[in-house]
């Protein structure tokens, strides 16, 4: 008998098949074969519903033709012909995945990655006749589990897999609280285009779908679009938004800096909205590339080669609508100040795209204490923001339990409400004119226009001090090296 799963039940019925993997696979990995076998079964699930379905209305005639199904699943490659395999499991696993990516090959063409199913040391066929059963003790169908409820559990299976193992998960998990508040401050709206250029699991771009189902607005018809350089998160972004019944997107496998997906001829494709989380300071990328970069991407000037933030965040700007084009980065608080990019940083100041600078508190960049920023920018700013940029000091709006660091809804009502009012409070918040900024060298640290009462404006902010002494202490270890490099070189 089917009944409704519970997000309780559905979360342990998750972890479950995690615990099973626990002695034979590292933590790292485990998302390289739940997610796959979870996304099959739903399909095999959903699949079986519409058949239902359709002998009801249309009789077994209807049940082959393809406008009736959200996706085929060929003769052969069922969840059931899989679990009733007995030898060679993981064969059969791989074999029921091609099929399936053939069938379906302008929505699913490689969404199962490309995981070692056939390696008998690690994956026997008792380990994986005894996954197989896990999942099949639930029917994940729409009736029994909706695409909100499922896309709940797979969003719970990610963070679980980020604790678990650690630093292994960070390059596809970014704290849901921060990007809630990115996302209700940028505020989606239908038929909008929104874009996220390292969208990791794609939990950016399902944000800005979930604010879309709150507010009660149509949601369908956002075109929603990303870009993954890592293989499997980018497949698990698409498992990720099909699980949440969103079907309208793109999301392509490629290093965003070095082959942008999306362009309109010698341009890059602009979009009305765009959410990120670049990754932190990444010092291999083709920074010779970039100098002469095709889509003039260089604008502001070309990064140094241990840090390629103002590359994404340059990415980022010129993919945004002239008109309608707003963004929401998370950095870290370094690109506000550090001295190697003063020049980038003056020539943004100019541009005036900057809106707002909200510097929020520690430990929720995950997996570091660092404190984190989030960084706004706006094509077309109204009238009375131009030539001034809002700083929010919301270092303090955070809470701390049970080891995790989260934005409390309070939190993101009181910074969300303070930007969308432009408002200056007493130690939270001040409006700088473009003119002041360029007397404090363009820098945008938080620190040096929001003042708290019980601060010493004369102590310098811990996170300039620890990025200055780092980006010194960089730059000495380089010039070490080559100091070396010479030495080995005269030998």
């Amino acid at each position: 008998m089917k009944n409704k799963i519970t997000i309780d039940e559905l979360e342990k019925y998750l972890w479950g098949s995690a615990v099973l993997l626990r002695t034979h696979v590292d933590a790292g990995a485990y998302k390289q074969y739940i997610f796959p076998l979870l996304f099959f079964k739903r399909l095999s699930d959903v699949y079986d519903e519409e058949c239902e379905k359709i002998r009801k209305e249309y009789g077994e005639e209807a049940l082959d033709w393809e406008e009736n199904h959200q996706f085929m699943i060929p003769d052969g490659a069922h969840w059931n012909d899989v679990r009733n395999v007995s030898q060679d499991v993981g064969k059969a696993i791989k074999e029921a995945f091609h099929a399936i990516e053939v069938a379906n090959p302008e929505k699913l063409q490689g969404i199962f990655g490309d995981a070692s199913w056939t390696n008998k040391n690690r994956l026997p066929d008792r380990l994986l006749k005894d996954l197989m059963e896990h999942f099949s003790s639930k029917t994940l169908s729409i009736e029994n589990c909706p695409a909100d409820e499922l896309g709940q559990g797979y969003e719970y299976l990610i963070r679980q897999f980020a604790d678990d193992s650690g630093h292994t998960a960070q390059e596809f998990y970014t704290n849901r609280t921060v990007v809630h508040l990115m996302t209700d401050m940028l505020k989606p709206q239908p038929g909008e285009s929104i874009y996220d250029p390292t969208c990791g699991s794609a939990g950016m771009l399902i944000s800005a779908v979930a604010y879309l189902k709150q507010q009660e607005k149509e949601w369908r018809n956002l075109s929603i679009y990303g870009q993954e350089i890592v293989t499997l998160t980018s497949a698990i972004a698409r498992m990720n938004l099909l699980l949440h019944g969103v079907q309208d997107f793109e999301i392509v496998n490629a290093d965003t800096l070095k082959v942008p997906a999306f362009t309109d001829r010698a341009k890059l494709q602009q979009f009305d909205l765009i959410l990120a989380n670049p990754p932190y300071s990444i010092k291999q990328w083709d920074r010779t590339a970039f100098e002469s970069d095709k889509y003039g991407r260089n604008f502001l000037g070309v990064p140094p080669q241990n840090r390629a933030d103002y590359a994404f965040f340059q990415h980022i700007l010129k993919s945004m609508d002239p008109k309608t084009g707003r963004c929401a980065i998370l950095f870290p608080h370094g690109i506000l100040f550090r001295n190697e990019e003063t020049e980038m940083r003056k020539n943004l100041v100019d541009t005036d795209l900057v809106e707002c600078v909200i510097g929020i508190g520690k430990n929720l960049f995950y997996n570091s204490p660092m404190e984190a920023c989030i960084v706004i920018c706006r094509a077309n700013k109204p009238a009375n923001r131009r030539g001034k940029v809002l700083f929010i000091n919301a270092k303090h709006e955070v809470t701390r339990k049970n080891a995790q660091s989260y934005l409390e809804q309070d939190h993101i009502d009181k910074i969300a409400d303070t930007y969308f009012d432009f408002a200056e409070i007493d130690g939270f918040s001040v409006i700088a004119d473009i003119k002041t900024i360029k007397e404090h060298q363009s820098k945008l640290s938080i620190a040096l226009y929001v003042r708290s009462s019980d601060t010493d404006s004369d102590i310098p902010d811990f996170d300039e001090a620890f990025e200055t002494w780092f980006s010194n202490s960089s730059s000495l270890h380089n010039e070490l090296d080559l100091l070396d490099q010479l030495r080995e070189g005269r030998k």
